[in-house]
């Protein structure tokens, strides 16, 4: 049988989502523009077509967020990021849904904890808990695709520097822009190469250019140094220019960079380590000089 303080637990934590979805609600968003064309078509269809692609229990619970919950309560969402890291937006809002739920759930179940063992809790304290703690949860989501996709772009910068010179050799070699490209994507296997090959694939079969296809890709992921590369090659393929020079100039511009920020970060990691140095230090002298002063306050 359900007690009364179980009951107010489970409402307290009802009411603090009800006004964390009413505050989303009435807070003024700016309007998606791809979101607004996205609603202007048939729900029924794209209901649809989300079910059938829906791989696991967070798509599924995304697309009902989707569909149920005001546009404005996923307040930014880091669309370059997840494209980057190919996650799909259904997962990534079911993600959010699942962190806010914790933190829904968290606090009311350690309120039973406290009261099992004794420690009474104020039936105020779980409700605010539970507002806080999914707010704050509700964003972990964010900070994730962030940083993932900041460690994403580092890996795909290294990776295009060596991308660069397999091309530069191929066309050293007197082969065409395009299938200097293409064999350059072929030789490596990690992701980035992959992704090179898929988009310069696609481009053939559709008729474009390979340097239009990868300043999309730049676009639409934000990688500036693939937009360079992009440029560069479509000089080579336009104008006839030969470009191993150029090539070879900007995979060692692009190194020494990554260079530079790495030696950066090192200096910084070091200078923060000489603080727990001088702490010892000044501890160490404590130590010596806690004996003579003892001493002499015992002795007046």
């Amino acid at each position: 049988m359900i007690s009364g303080l179980q009951l107010a637990i489970v409402s307290g934590g009802l009411v603090g989502l009800g006004l964390t979805l009413l505050v989303a609600r009435i807070l003024p968003v700016e309007p998606d523009l791809a979101d607004a064309l996205d609603r202007v078509t048939s729900v029924r269809s794209r209901a649809t077509a989300s079910a059938t692609t829906a791989r696991s229990g967070k798509e599924r619970l995304g697309l009902w967020g989707l569909r149920v919950l005001p546009p404005g309560i996923w307040v930014r969402t880091p669309m370059r990021e997840l494209a980057l890291l190919r996650i799909s937006t259904a997962q990534f809002y079911g993600e959010k849904l699942t962190f806010a739920g914790l933190g829904v759930v968290i606090p009311p179940g350690l309120t039973l904890l406290f009261n099992s063992l004794g420690l009474g809790v104020p039936l105020p304290i779980p409700a605010l808990a539970s507002i806080v703690l999914a707010t704050v949860m509700f964003f972990i989501p964010n900070y994730n695709a962030l940083d993932d996709a900041k460690k994403a772009r580092l890996e795909f910068a290294r990776a295009l520097g060596a991308y660069i010179d397999l091309v530069a050799l191929e066309r050293n070699n007197g082969i065409g822009v395009r299938q200097a490209m293409e064999a350059a994507a072929e030789v490596g296997d990690s992701w980035v190469f992959t992704r090179l090959s898929e988009e310069l694939t696609q481009s053939r079969w559709s008729g474009l250019p390979p340097w239009d296809a990868l300043h999309t890709l730049a676009t639409e992921l934000g990688l500036p140094e693939l937009d360079d590369f992009a440029d560069i090659m479509r000089l080579s393929g336009e104008e006839g220019a030969g470009v191993y020079a150029t090539l070879r100039a900007r995979s060692a511009a692009m190194r020494a960079a990554m260079l530079n920020d790495e030696i950066a970060q090192a200096n910084a990691v070091g200078e923060r380590m000489t603080i727990p140095g001088s702490m010892l230090g000044v501890i160490f002298m404590a130590l010596l000089v806690a004996p003579a002063l003892l001493r002499m306050l015992t002795v007046s």
